[in-house]
Parts: C-alpha cells; structure tokens; sequence
C-alpha cells in the first residue's frame, strides 16, 4: 500500500508546529517536522508525534454517549441534540438565562472552532460563562486593557531581533512560547547569545530554559513583584529610563516615580531573595542595552500579584524604549488583524459578580474559581445546568474537590470532549468532535501573537467518518437548540442550512481577504487562505512593525503607566513587606512555597493516555532541594505528604539542587485514578492532582485567576498505608464506561 505525506500543523500546543503526516491506507506511520514551515522551520517537540497516537486511541469517544444509571450508552447525533436543547430549554425557562453555565477550555482555542464557541456562549445570553483564561492569562489581558485600551494587546517578544532576553516564570525551552508563539525556542534563545546578546532566566527553579542561559537568579517564589519595583527604583534613580519616549508617548510618570522611591534594591533584596547587586545589574544591563525585553508568562500569572507582576514587566519595557521596538515588546499584524479591533470589544468589568459578590466579570466572564460554589450553594441565581468544551476543570482548577459533587447536583450537563474524563463522566451526554487529524483549518488566534506574521493552513489528512461533527459544527446545532425560535420543526432546520454553509475555514477567509494583506486591500496579490493552502509550508508575512500607536485604545491615545489602582495595590504590598507579611514569608507551619512545573511530553491534564508521552520514569513529583530534605530526613524516590490547610497529597520525592531552598515544585494535570475516567493508559498511572492542595479563594487581586503559585506547604513523610495516596479525596460515586 503506497505512503501518502500531507503538510499541517501540530495543534496541541501554542506553538503549532508544521508537521509533515505520513499515512499508509487509515494508519498514521511516521510524524516529522517541516522544514518549509515557514515558522518552525523543521522543529517540533514530542507531543507533535502524538497526534497519530490521539487519532487511533481506542479509548477516544466515536459517537455520542447518554448516561443510563451509572454508565454510558451510544446514542445517535439528532436524538443527543433534540435531548439537549429539550432540557435546557427546560432550565432556561424555569430558572432563567444565567441557571445555564458554560466553561471554555483552552483546547478550544487551537482552533477557529472558537468562533462557534463564542456564538454558543451569547446564544445563551448567561453571566455564567468560564474559561481555563482565569487559570491562566488573564493578568496579562488585565494589563493590557488597563494600559493600552484592549485586552488583545498582550505585546510579542520579539526574540528574533533582541540583544537581550529576561525571561520570568516562562519556561518557553519546554513550552514553546505562550502569549508569544515561538516555535523551537531553544534554538532562538541560542541565537540570542550566537548574535552576541544574553539571556537571563529568573525563575525559582533552574528550570530547561534557565540551562540555556547566560544568568540564572533563583528568585523567591512570589518575590517577583519587589524585585521588578526595585528595577524600577535603580531606572528612576540613576536616571536611566528613556525620557523622549516617556514624555512623548505615556501618561502616569510622576506616579510611578513617587512609587518607587522607596523601593531600592537593598530594601526590597530580602523580599524578592535576590541579592540587592544583582537586582541593580539586572536593570542597569537592560538599560543599556541596544535593544531588551523582558518576557513573563503564567508562573507570574498565577500569583496574588499577577497583574502587578505584568504590569511591571510591561512598565520597565516601556521605560526604557524597548515597548514598540523591534527587539522589545511588540504586536503582531496577523492576517486577520484583530489587534485593531480589539479595543472596541466589550470588557464588562465588574458589570456583575458571582453570586458571593466576591469576583467581579471581565471580559465579560468570570473566573473559574468561583464555579463549584455558583453551583451548589443554594438560593437565587444558583447555576442548573452546564455545557463544557474542551475542557477538564475537575481536574485542572483549584476547587477543594468539591467540583465532581457540583457536577452531579446538575439538573443536565453536557460535554463536547473525545473522552470520558475526570469532568465528562459527571455528563449526561457527551458530544465527541473528530480527531484533529480529520479536520482543515487556519487558526485565527495565534498569529496574533506570533513572533512573525505569518499565514498557515491545516490541511486535512484523514476524511472524517460520514457520522462525524467536527467542533464548529457541534456548537452550531447547540446554538440552534438554545436560541428562542418559532415553528422550531422547520425554524431549526433552515439555521442549521445557513449555519453548514458558514464554516470557520469560509469565515476565515473572508477576513483574511478584508486583513491588511489580503486581495480586497492588495488586489490580485494580495492574500487568500486558498494561497496559504497550496503553500506547503505557510506564507511568511515578514517581522513584527512599530504599531502601538495605531492600535491604542485608551482614551488619551497614550500608554497609562501608572493605572491609579495599580499603584494603591503595589503601595499595600510595600507596606504589608514592611509590616513583616511580605508574601515570600512562610506562613504559620507551612513553611515550603509550592509551585507548578511543565513537561515537554505533558500538556495539562491531557496527552496522558498516549503511551509515547508517559513511558519512563514518573514524572508527577514534588522536586525539593538537598537542604530541605535533609532537615526534613527525606530521601530521594520515597513517597512523601505535601500538605496545604486545603488537602493533602502523596507523591514521591525527586531531591535536586535545580530548585530553590524554601520551594517544592509539583506538575498539574495529573491524579487521573478517578473511577470512571475512560482513559485506560493514564488511570494506571501514579500521579496526584496538585489542584487539591489550592484554595480556589486565593486568586490575583484584580482578575480573580487562581494563584495556584501562592501555595504555603509542608512536606513529610508519607506513610506507606497512607490514604492520601494519589490525592484522592471524598467524592460522590463517578459511573463506570
């Protein structure tokens, strides 16, 4: 049987590398990396093999499952469908819009499918909206709406161009790159330092990324905040910020330099655990350098102090001429140039809360830690129903193991997801979109933060089975099942019509045509998605442009560097350090700060059942310092209770010297020992979820996302009968598949 190659992307990360697929009749063979990708040039990471793996697992749901008691039948796509918009309908009018909730996870992103999401999600017309964004960028977007007018405007790295690289709470050696899309970012980070620049990685942990670096400062977890105050502190004293570009360009600057005045190195050095000299190198280098950014990402998200963290970031950027400049921060000019249009979007902040009053809305959602709660606490307002996609927050979120319980107190749930997983097994019916391997697609979301403008089709490499729905064509016939429509008989067939006419691939197309490169812009040159999919590689569309000033969306039309609330918050954070309640001071007898860690064949709480990407040793550890296990007597390899006031944990030991003292570093995603969990391979593994030991109610000032950094533990040996084991913790009784 001859071999046939098909050019496309890995889509299970940011970074989607272009893979080259090769099949033999419906077997996928061999999965390698392109070298015409016109972005990844070749490279890919391991989960990129795992695509084949996905694609022929048995375990991946093929059609539509109902719940009957406590296991799941087949069922057929028009009954699933009229079942669905049946009930919910039923909830919607006994209890109104907000009794249904919906909760987007970040697999949804990677592809245009997300346009039908967002559809689905006004369709319902609910407050109740989540998203995995509240566990994971949504300081960023706060920052950026703040300070440049759009929550799109999260700025690039422009790692191609800088002469120097300082990288926070990012682990891009394994990640790829995340709000900032590079694909083998190693080898950029090499050339950062063969083109004569260096890189700084300042993380608690010596992490893959810091072992490429020129410099390693091994932070205090949490001490990231004072360490970027007293940056700025040594910038404004030593009168090395770029006056022309802070005049001529921003508002706030007497503020921010009252702030800082009393955050020297040596005040704030004990705070941050970092030595006050090298505080005043890190910002005297940046400075003079010809060009330098400095780069942050979630392991500063999740804190109490994300926003703070990134407004900073984006602050000493901007400070010293690096925002807007080829080598610093910059913003992409994607095919479909939402950058533009994104400051007319809708942020909804504080429009309305959860129902505690605790967590206020922004961007028109709110954050995921509030969900369990929103559930099951009884009275007014109290969430009914569900709808998830792609999503697995039982397992992913902080919600004191109470989210199953929540789960199952539904009056109807359902799940669009290729598996039975720790969430979906709490589903009355789930909804399995296709493999990813059996659909076409131009992602529209990361171009916008790519570190090169570029356009790139995913072609098809499998025909989808004549029984198969793709995810845009799911939420397409939710959205006709929860819309208000008379005659619904025939009403819901005539939308259905439309919307099989409208795919995401034809919305794309159009607004590629309309971009700033397309053919109703450029003529006949111009670009079309049909031009990208003859490339085999991609259509490269050049190196990110100065921008900024076309794109802001504050009022003034200037950057706001010192947002009036900002400031109050850094200013209690200062006084709290001084009061002796820093937030790197260990609280009561929980004395190690827990933090997470990535792994290149891990993606969250999934790529768990592939067998390629969990072979070898186990990789769900707590990673202590010698120093910290030898006060505590522990030794490498035995299994040990990571305790928190929320839950405890067991997992084994791994000792290294590549951890700070006083740090405990353990993966998310993993505990998948759940009964009833349909993936055979990852519920034979050993793991725990890390989940259970964060309080949901510990969550970054202003957008509410879950500081699952800010986690004091202690560690102890575990006994060996112990029923922590595996983290499991009370739950109500899950169905069997």
């Amino acid at each position: 049987m001859s071999a046939t190659t098909i050019a496309r992307q890995c889509t299970l990360c940011e970074a989607h590398c272009g893979i080259l697929v090769t099949v033999s009749g419906d077997q996928v063979t061999r999965i390698e990396g392109n070298p015409q990708d016109v972005l990844s040039k070749g490279y890919i990471c391991p989960k990129a093999t795992a695509m084949g793996g996905l694609h022929h697992d048995p375990d991946r749901l093929r059609t539509p499952v109902r719940r009957v008691g406590s296991s799941f039948e087949p069922i057929g796509w028009d009954e699933a469908f009229r079942e669905i918009g049946q009930r919910l309908r039923q909830v919607r009018r006994a209890y109104g819009n907000s009794a249904i909730g919906m909760y987007l996870g970040n697999p949804a992103a990677h592809s245009s499918s997300v346009l039908y999401a967002g559809m689905l999600r006004t369709a319902l017309l609910t407050r109740n909206f989540f998203s995995a964004s509240s566990i994971d960028q949504f300081p960023q977007e706060f920052v950026a709406w703040r300070m440049f007018g759009s929550n799109v405007l999260m700025p690039v790295t422009d790692i191609d161009r800088t002469d120097r690289l300082v990288i926070l709470g990012a682990n891009p050696a394994v990640s790829n790159g995340s709000v900032t899309t590079m694909p083998n970012a190693k080898q950029r980070i090499r050339d950062v330092r063969r083109r004569g620049g260096k890189v700084v990685v300042i993380d608690p942990r010596r992490t893959e990324t810091a072992r490429l670096a020129d410099q390693h400062v091994a932070v205090a977890p949490g001490g990231d905040v004072y360490l970027l105050l007293a940056m700025l502190h040594v910038l404004v004293a030593e009168d090395l910020c770029d006056d022309r570009m802070i005049h001529a360009s921003s508002s706030g600057w007497e503020q921010l330099r009252a702030l800082v005045a009393e955050a020297s190195p040596e005040q704030m050095a004990a705070y941050a655990g970092v030595e006050a000299d090298t505080i005043r190198g890190l910002a005297r280098e940046h400075a003079a350098a010809a060009s330098a950014v400095l780069y942050a990402r979630i392991g500063v998200c999740q804190q109490v102090t994300g926003t703070l963290t990134h407004w900073l970031v984006n602050t000493i950027n901007a400070v010293t001429g690096n925002l807007d400049r080829a080598g610093g921060q910059m913003f992409a000019t994607p095919p479909i140039d939402v950058p533009r249009y994104g400051k007319y979007l809708p942020m909804a902040y504080g429009a309305w809360t959860d129902r505690s009053g605790t967590y206020k809305s922004f961007r028109s959602e709110l954050p995921v830690a509030a969900l369990a709660e929103d559930i099951l606490a009884e009275g007014p307002g109290r969430i009914r129903a569900m709808i998830t996609y792609a999503g697995n927050p039982v397992l992913s979120t902080p919600q004191r193991g109470r989210l199953g319980a929540a789960l199952d107190s539904l009056d109807f749930y359902v799940a669009v997801d290729m598996y039975v997983t720790e969430t979906t097994r709490h589903a009355d019916i789930i909804l399995p979109p296709i493999s990813p391997l059996e659909r076409e697609d131009v992602n529209i979301l990361f171009p916008v933060f790519s570190v090169r403008n570029n356009l790139r089709f995913d072609a098809r490499v499998f025909e989808p089975p004549s029984d198969g729905l793709e995810d845009w064509q799911i939420m397409a016939r939710l959205i006709t099942e929860v819309v208000p429509l008379p005659a619904r008989r025939f009403t819901a067939r005539v939308l259905n019509g439309v919307f099989d006419r409208v795919s995401p691939v034809r919305i794309a197309s159009l607004g590629v045509a309309a971009g700033p490169y397309g053919v109703l812009r450029r003529g006949r040159k111009g670009l079309t998605v049909a031009k990208a999919r003859a490339a085999a590689g991609g259509i490269d569309l050049g190196p990110l442009q100065s921008r900024l000033r076309s794109l802001l969306g504050t009022k003034d039309r200037k950057v706001h560097l010192a947002p009036e609330d900002f400031v109050a918050a850094a200013r209690a954070v200062l006084a709290d350090a001084r009061e002796g309640k820093a937030l790197t001071t260990p609280a009561d007898e929980y004395d190690l700060k827990l933090i997470g860690r990535r792994h290149l064949r891990s993606n969250n709480s999934w790529l768990h059942n592939v067998p390629s990407m969990v072979k070898g040793r186990d990789r769900c550890t707590a990673l202590m310092h010698p120093d910290d296990a030898a006060a505590r007597e522990l030794r490498d390899g035995e299994p040990v209770t990571v305790r928190s006031r929320t839950g405890s944990i067991v997992v084994p030991l791994e000792v290294s010297d590549d951890i700070r003292a006083g740090t405990v570093a353990i993966p998310h995603g993993w505990g998948h020992q759940e009964p009833g969990v349909g993936w055979t391979v990852a519920a034979s593994l050993p793991g725990a979820n890390v989940n259970l030991l964060h309080d949901p109610a510990l969550t970054d000032t202003f957008s509410g996302t879950s500081a699952v950094n800010n986690t004091w533990v202690t560690v102890t040996r575990a006994a060996v009968d112990s029923e922590e084991r595996g983290g499991v913790s009370e739950r109500e009784p899950a169905p069997t598949v």
